[in-house]
């Protein structure tokens, strides 16, 4: 099956933050205030994707209200965070909307996302994700996290 037909069968799509919707640095300024940089065309494209009926799950190690701001922001509903097991969550999600894993997607960078890039239909990685997860992904972005790997993604889900 080719990569085009992989992301035609994509009903449900997660993502994980820190290094995906980012770059993967985060700002805590003197007075212990956070702050990340989140791409306009990474936004653009995920309200697309509601737009189209793409269910969307975000799914993040840490805590962050800067996150939480932004999820809101782009209307994702589906947001869990400070989770340490993102695959449980994940499947949970998939039988709520009755959509099959082979249907579903996920983009990740780093070990902690490896546990559900192995049971999602396409596994997908950014550009500057770990070797491990690179090697278990059936498709690894041009760009980076925080660069538009997610538009990236997004455009070829509604193409």
């Amino acid at each position: 099956m080719t990569i085009k037909n992989l992301f035609k069968k994509v009903d449900l799509i997660g993502f994980d933050v820190d290094g995906v919707f980012t770059d993967g640095r985060i700002h805590i300024n003197e007075d212990g205030v956070e702050s990340k940089v989140f791409h306009t065309h990474d936004g653009q494209g995920i309200r697309q994707l509601i737009k189209a009926g793409k269910k969307i799950l975000v799914i993040s190690g840490r805590e962050s209200n800067a996150t939480a701001k932004r999820m809101k922001e782009l209307g994702i509903t589906d947001v869990f965070l400070g989770c340490k097991n993102k695959e449980t969550i994940f499947i949970e999600k998939s039988k709520d909307y009755e959509i099959p894993l082979s249907r579903c997607a996920f983009v990740g960078d780093d070990i902690a996302d490896k546990s559900i890039l192995e049971i999602v239909g396409l596994p997908i990685s950014v550009a500057n994700a770990h070797d491990e997860v690179k090697n278990i992904s059936a498709y690894i972005t041009k760009k980076s996290g925080g660069a538009g790997a997610i538009r990236e993604i997004t455009d070829l889900l509604i193409t």
